[in-house]
């Protein structure tokens, strides 16, 4: 087993410990995500383009570039009868990624557990191994998507219920103050619960064990505000990332062809930043709670 693997990992070493392997194994890695979503983002390309769309650059009217921009946002925000055909086909994008980006995450989790074994592996076997995890895949997913979509309405909703009674009872100052003052504990409650449950993509994946979410509510105990932590700062990356592509090619490209297949293949490269940092926190979670090194010890003694 890779000794990185073999004892319970901090905060820091979570993050170092990722980084180091997405630069050491970037090009497996990457390339997981481009067989997975390389298509679907050229598909989107093609009926941008085939509905007006400019490849290379489309700018709004204005002085400088920054209007121009701010003029092209405007004018996509407004309904057009004559591009339903564009929304049809995001629609149809969308639809495919939500079906294929797990199976890619779940090929990420296979060759991250493959490394902690120091075993051989290419992407066409974690690619075929994914596959046979489809459906548990599909349905716990699923699942976890109406609990997340619960979870964090009911804040939404106690919070604006509560403040729009005492807006019209009291002041509307007061009502605004006491919604958010309700709605902050209540978010931070709704993100622990989403954190313990959330490793259940782990357990479907490597312990075949459907839905999973007791078993990511167990390797998750006492680890929660630490995970939370990792998950922030991990969106903090992606959204930086995914923030300085936007702002840079955007007032080079303008609302563009050119300038989707970019932030397309940023949102790949983050989104494989986010894969193997779970993959990475699922299995620390594991050398925690089940010990598994001690299990591959006792395995190796046998076997001798």
């Amino acid at each position: 087993m890779d000794s990185k693997f073999t004892k319970p990992k901090g905060f820091g070493e979570i993050l170092d410990h990722t980084f180091s392997l997405c630069k050491n194994r970037f090009k497996g890695f990457f390339m997981i995500f481009i067989i997975f979503m390389g298509p679907v983002y050229l598909l989107q390309a093609i009926v941008q383009m085939a509905t007006g769309a400019s490849f290379f650059r489309e700018t709004g009217t204005g002085g400088q570039w920054y209007e121009q921009i701010l003029s092209n946002l405007n004018n996509s925000s407004s309904f057009d009868s004559s591009n339903i055909g564009a929304d049809i086909g995001l629609i149809v994008v969308g639809l495919l990624s939500a079906l294929l980006f797990p199976i890619a995450e779940a090929a990420i989790l296979f060759a991250v557990n493959h490394i902690r074994k120091e075993e051989q592996y290419t992407v066409r076997s974690v690619i075929k191994q994914a596959f046979r995890r489809f459906w548990p895949i599909l349905g716990s997913s699923i699942l976890f998507g109406l609990i997340f979509l619960g979870i964090f309405l009911i804040p939404i909703v106690i919070a604006g219920v509560t403040g729009g009674i005492l807006a019209a009872a009291a002041h509307p100052i007061i009502g605004i103050l006491v919604g958010i003052l309700l709605f902050i504990p209540l978010a931070i409650g709704g993100g622990l619960l989403i954190t313990r449950w959330s490793f259940y993509f782990g357990s479907v994946v490597l312990d075949k064990v459907s839905p999973g979410f007791s078993r990511s509510w167990r390797l998750s105990k006492k680890r929660t505000w630490a995970l939370l932590g990792l998950y922030i700062v991990f969106y903090l990356i992606v959204s930086i990332i995914s923030f300085a592509v936007e702002l840079t090619f955007g007032a080079l490209l303008g609302d563009s062809v050119l300038l989707g297949l970019i932030s397309n293949l940023a949102s790949l490269f983050t989104t494989m930043i986010f894969s193997v940092g779970y993959a990475i926190m699922y299995l620390d979670l594991k050398t925690r709670n089940d010990a598994d090194d001690l299990k591959e010890l006792i395995e190796d003694y046998h076997s001798i």
